[in-house]
């Protein structure tokens, strides 16, 4: 039987004080071949350094994404997640978006996580991701729409909230809108109060957030 290929040079069983650049003194980095053979079948501390490593290679995104597909070591998942993120090009971005349908809600968050991170990469996918048929999409959608600039950010936002059935869904815009504080989302929040004006909790939500963007709005008192 032929024995698991030796990942020590490039990915130690114990941390190393690295350089800059990533690699120990005297040391290449690895190249995607090694990457993706030890995050295949590599230990955990191994597949923790590939994951790290992956990041500066992007011919590595679709082993990454396999990868993190069957990883069940958080801090692996994670760095999986962030090298996706360093990344940050069409593909990886894909690749991410998949994980948004993770039955593991610390898979969704990741994935979510992974996109704000790559922020203006990720931001065309927005409108998209906030029409999605799957409830749980949305409302990380309504988490990722509020690290945009608020002047792109408070329009999706509205047009969530005249169209959206979900309540849930909307509370997550409602809570954004809160913090952006732009005074352009009062007729939408004023007319997603009427839409739902059998649910109590959502029209407690609006009062809040049309109090706090009025404060904010009317800015400090001389």
């Amino acid at each position: 039987m032929r024995s698991a290929p030796d990942y020590s040079r490039w990915f130690p069983s114990m941390p190393l004080i690295r350089n800059p650049a990533g690699t120990t003194a005297g040391e290449r980095p690895p190249d995607a071949a090694a990457v993706r053979a030890a995050l295949e079948s590599g230990s955990e501390e191994q597949r923790w350094y590939a994951a790290r490593a992956a990041a500066s290679l992007s011919d590595t995104v679709a082993a990454v994404a396999e990868a993190l597909a069957r990883e069940q070591n958080s801090r692996v998942r994670e760095a999986l997640f962030t090298a996706l993120a360093r990344i940050a090009t069409p593909q990886s971005i894909e690749a991410v978006l998949l994980f948004l349908r993770s039955d593991d809600a610390s898979v969704r968050t990741g994935a979510c996580d992974a996109l704000a991170a790559m922020k203006d990469a990720a931001w065309p996918h927005v409108a998209a991701l906030l029409r999605d048929s799957n409830a749980d999409v949305r409302v990380l959608a309504c988490e990722l729409t509020r690290n945009m600039p608020s002047e792109h950010a408070v329009p999706h936002f509205c047009a969530l909230l005249d169209n959206e059935p979900e309540p849930n869904v909307c509370a997550a815009a409602i809570d954004a809108l809160a913090e952006l504080g732009r005074a352009e989302a009062l007729p939408a929040l004023a007319r997603c109060r009427e839409r739902f004006r059998a649910t109590p909790f959502l029209g407690f939500a609006i009062s809040v957030a049309e109090d706090r963007i009025r404060s904010q709005s009317a800015g400090p008192r001389a």
